[in-house]
């Protein structure tokens, strides 16, 4: 209750990056109530995290979005003013151009929704970028006349779409990204088969990603992508590739609804039990740097938003030096519990 009471005192505060950080490292953890991250790393695994080989760059277009989603880790939503410039978009596509990061990541908010959006993806086509993946939350595609022909743009340039999708059935999925949110996925997932996406032999991939609804792991994400694609394909003939099984990270929105409902304490509880040291080799901050919508650099996404830039002499794209990255400690703190819990969470999904 005292938790709670905390944040309808100063919920304006913990809107602020920095403070949410301070009250993530306080607390349960200061008062050694629960082991730190740091602790649990230096016991099985080399500390601090050090990057591998950088191969993805994972741009952050901007803040706006269609929607206003109850786990959203960005506070993205209609009202967010943080847009990404052409003039760093271009700093972006010459990395990709002569680093050995061969694969480009657009994110958001909802990154099609960036008015330079479709010239960041025709320029990034022409270099040949090798893996190009767009984010979306599929409600885009259906939301305005301008973005109805997304999926044969993305078809022409031969995007791989991840879709964010919370679950099978409309009460869960509406009741955490918003009512009518199904049945306006569900439409442009049928949009995206019916121009070859998640066919088999069409080469045009289409992944999901299901985050938990409430303050829980997620589950065995191969047997959650069997149950997706059994329902969806009884249900309404939809096909995918492959299911990303993604833990909500204690950041912005997911974490004020943790204090509201008093599930703070025992959500970080499951995700420091449920520590997997097999799964920090492989987190995502080990081979991707996150690109801000202002050209700042992060070691991933939630860091971003926590606004924790890169330990590096290197912090923004127009000074991006890969061996610098490369060498750089990654920066740390109780949040990345969320990402090697259970088998582990990145935006591919599982890692361990």
């Amino acid at each position: 209750m005292a938790i709670k009471k905390s944040l309808s005192a100063r919920k304006n505060e913990l809107s602020n990056p920095e403070n949410q950080l301070h009250f993530l490292s306080n607390g349960i953890f200061r008062e050694g109530k629960l082991a730190s991250f740091e602790q649990k790393v230096k016991a099985d695994n080399d500390f601090p995290l050090r990057p591998k080989k950088l191969e993805i760059l994972q741009i952050n277009v901007g803040y706006m979005c269609n929607q206003v989603c109850a786990h959203c880790h960005v506070d993205a939503g209609p009202d967010r003013k943080e847009i990404m410039t052409r003039e760093t978009m271009q700093q972006c596509l010459d990395i990709i151009k002569s680093t050995s990061t061969h694969t480009l990541d657009l994110t958001g908010g909802a990154p099609e929704m960036n008015p330079n959006f479709r010239w960041l993806v025709e320029e990034a086509s022409k270099i040949g970028v090798k893996d190009f993946i767009v984010r979306s939350n599929l409600t885009i595609i259906r939301s305005n006349p301008k973005y109805y022909d997304l999926p044969e743009f993305f078809k022409k340039h031969n995007i791989h779409v991840v879709s964010s999708m919370p679950h099978y059935t409309k009460d869960m999925t509406d009741r955490q990204r918003g009512s009518g949110v199904f049945n306006l996925s569900i439409k442009a997932l049928e949009e995206l088969n019916a121009v070859g996406y998640g066919k088999e032999g069409s080469g045009l991939q289409l992944d999901l990603v299901y985050n938990p609804g409430g303050a829980f792991l997620p589950g065995n994400q191969e047997s959650l992508e069997k149950d997706f694609k059994n329902a969806l394909k009884k249900d309404f003939n939809i096909e995918f590739n492959h299911l990303f099984a993604i833990t909500n990270l204690p950041i912005s929105r997911f974490l004020e609804y943790l204090i509201v409902s008093e599930n703070y304490e025992d959500y970080m509880t499951t995700l420091v039990e449920a520590f997997n040291p097999a799964a920090v080799a492989n987190v995502m901050c080990t081979n991707t740097v996150s690109v801000g919508w202002d050209g700042y650099l992060y070691d991933c996404d939630f860091n971003q938003m926590l606004g924790l830039k890169v330990a590096s002499k290197v912090q923004h794209i127009k000074d991006y030096n890969e061996k610098l990255l490369t060498n750089r400690n990654i920066i740390t703190s109780q949040h990345c519990f969320g990402c090697t819990a259970g088998a582990g969470s990145s935006c591919q999904g599982s890692v361990a």
